[in-house]
């Protein structure tokens, strides 16, 4: 058994070539011998979001505060709540990240594959996120 004390690992801010806006990473968990899952609660103030990306084994989003939206490559923009949990399917474009007028917190869940877990795009443009 492990534990791991809240406030034990020290949080992050998120990369400018990942994110748009402010952002905060809180790393709960990383894969290890025995584990292929990572996972972090990110924080999103409002009109922050990430780059489009996908994830070699998919990966699973939980909605623990805010408002915020979703997107597939292709598909609708989704508004997500507290509750919600959403699934993106292996190397499945997405973005995710808060409305223009309110932060969202998720925790998200993914699974390392060859020591990876995600793969960065482009960024979501300032023209496309304001679309919806």
């Amino acid at each position: 058994m492990q534990i791991t004390k809240v406030g034990s690992k020290p949080s992050g801010k998120g990369p400018e070539d990942w994110f748009t806006g402010s952002v905060r990473i809180d790393s709960l968990f990383d894969p290890n011998a025995a584990r292929r899952a990572a996972a972090a609660s990110v924080t999103f103030e409002p009109g922050a979001r990430t780059a489009w990306h996908t994830h070699p084994l998919g990966q699973t989003l939980i909605v623990t505060a805010g408002c915020g939206w979703v997107q597939r490559d292709g598909g609708p923009v989704e508004t997500i709540y507290p509750g919600d949990v959403v699934w993106f399917e292996p190397n499945e474009k997405h973005w995710h990240g808060a409305t223009a007028t309110n932060g969202m917190t998720h925790i998200a869940i993914q699974e390392s594959l060859h020591g990876k877990v995600v793969d960065w795009m482009e960024k979501v443009t300032d023209e496309h996120y304001s679309r919806r």
